[in-house]
């Protein structure tokens, strides 16, 4: 079996920003590298020292404990220079520049990943290639990561809860963690029951223009099926809010139509809702639906035989939200 993160140095994470700081404003980007913590941990000692509230912390995703990662933080009120100048633990400041605003959640572009994976077998390392070569025509599968569930694998099942009344965390930030936890496994469990190869569509689905982020609902197959073989276009899968739940809205291009809207409806109950009554939710939690591509295109991907004996080192972009946990299972097994 694939072992991965024998140390940190294994996984290099880096953000992939969307813009950089201005320059000027109330909020200072601090630029981040870490080793062995999460980013939570780092926002928490950051507010320490700016003497704020850890929620008034601002990053756009959160990054990998066990590897040495690069991300931009933002901390209203801090100034930059005194950011350079902070001593964290296994983590240090590496930019610092004013901006106008807080960053928020998913305001990235995606992430750069330098990967060694080890104990392979010399079968797997032969193949490498041949296999990444093949996500990068037909694409990787966009399932969430198994640490998005959490250490216990249970994250999904406390989000569950939460929805249908159970004790909320003081935590609103955690709140809104737990349910995407659960959104995401209904996501993957969307994934895992489509009976088609993920470059291919059927009548019904919601696809997604890579180009533009644009939706539309696929009535032509014979049609659109071609831009899907040249990964202009991709099927989507539900990150599910209000809109999935009771009967269709009438013209809602955002909604799968058929056996596609089935099946979702099918995940739904899998994952313990109720896909026919309407979805609700604890007071001051609000849950945004949303269409996630089923593939992912790795940018600038390349495998190489590691430095050591039974190692590959893995280099490759994927967008905001991918996981590059998923890549190192469709090429090797579960690490």
């Amino acid at each position: 079996m694939a072992r991965l993160r024998a140390s940190p140095e294994d996984f290099e994470v880096e953000e992939l920003p969307l813009y950089e700081p201005s320059g000027e404003g109330g909020h200072t980007f601090v630029w981040v590298e870490k080793r062995g913590r999460t980013t939570e941990e780092v926002a928490r000692e950051l507010a320490r020292a700016a003497d704020v509230a850890p929620r008034d912390v601002g990053y756009a995703g959160r990054k990998d404990r066990h590897a040495v990662t690069r991300q931009w933080l933002s901390v209203p009120g801090l100034d930059p220079e005194r950011a350079l100048g902070l001593a964290l633990r296994d983590a240090r400041v590496l930019r610092a520049a004013r901006h106008p605003h807080k960053l928020r959640t998913a305001q990235l572009a995606g992430n750069r990943f330098v990967l060694v994976v080890r104990e392979l077998s010399e079968e797997a390392l032969a193949g490498a290639g041949e296999r990444l070569a093949a996500l990068v025509a037909h694409g990787l599968p966009n399932r969430f990561g198994e640490q998005r569930f959490g250490a216990g694998g249970d994250n999904a099942e406390r989000g569950r809860a939460l929805l249908q009344g159970g004790a909320r965390p003081r935590d609103r930030r955690e709140a809104r963690f737990l349910a995407s936890a659960l959104q995401a496994a209904v996501f993957n469990e969307v994934l895992r029951t489509r009976p088609l190869p993920l470059d291919a569509l059927e009548a019904g689905d919601v696809a997604v223009v890579h180009a533009s982020g644009g939706l539309f609902r696929v009535d032509d197959v014979a049609r659109e099926g071609p831009r899907a073989l040249a990964f202009e276009i991709s099927a989507t899968g539900p990150i599910f809010g209000p809109g999935c739940f009771g009967p269709p809205r009438e013209g809602d291009f955002r909604q799968p139509a058929g056996a596609v809207r089935e099946r979702e409806s099918r995940a739904l109950a899998a994952c313990g809702l109720d896909p026919d009554a309407p979805l609700r939710t604890p007071p001051g939690l609000r849950i945004e639906g949303a269409r996630r591509a089923l593939r992912v295109q790795p940018r600038d991907a390349v495998v190489a035989a590691g430095a050591d004996s039974g190692s590959a080192r893995l280099s490759f972009a994927l967008p905001a939200g991918s996981y590059a946990t998923v890549l190192v299972e469709e090429l090797f097994g579960a690490a």
